[in-house]
């Protein structure tokens, strides 16, 4: 279990970061390709927000940060608030260590913990010490 956890998600991707003041792991889930089905069924699929497959990506997503205790979601669009809205719907024990939901285009993984270690710094002064 890592205290801290930063994802940085898009409708392709969702890379989730344990990290540490000295060291990060990585895990990488692949979004399903539709988020919305073209049968018959699409109006009513839209309507409800959200594909079988979308809500399969946002629960393993839940499932790798539910060790964490502060999480900061990142990425370029629609999908980070799309996660946070999966969460708080069916799993608000998660929403509710979500610290920061911020916008970022596509960084490297390098730029994606620095970003979050800073972040955490700023929120967290015990985090390095």
């Amino acid at each position: 279990m890592t205290f801290h956890a930063v994802v940085w998600l898009d409708h392709q991707q969702a890379r989730v970061f344990h990290i540490t003041a000295e060291a990060f792991d990585e895990a990488t889930f692949k979004a399903p390709k539709h988020h919305v089905t073209s049968s018959h069924g699409a109006r009513d699929q839209h309507a409800r927000g959200e594909t079988r497959e979308a809500a399969q990506f946002f629960e393993a997503i839940a499932r790798a940060l539910s060790d964490s205790q502060e999480i900061l979601v990142l990425g370029p669009g629609t999908a980070k608030l799309a996660l946070v809205k999966h969460m708080h719907k069916h799993d608000p024990k998660v929403e509710a260590r979500i610290v920061g939901v911020e916008t970022a285009d596509h960084p490297t993984d390098a730029q994606i913990v620095a970003h979050a270690r800073a972040y955490f710094r700023t929120n967290d002064p015990l985090l390095g010490r």
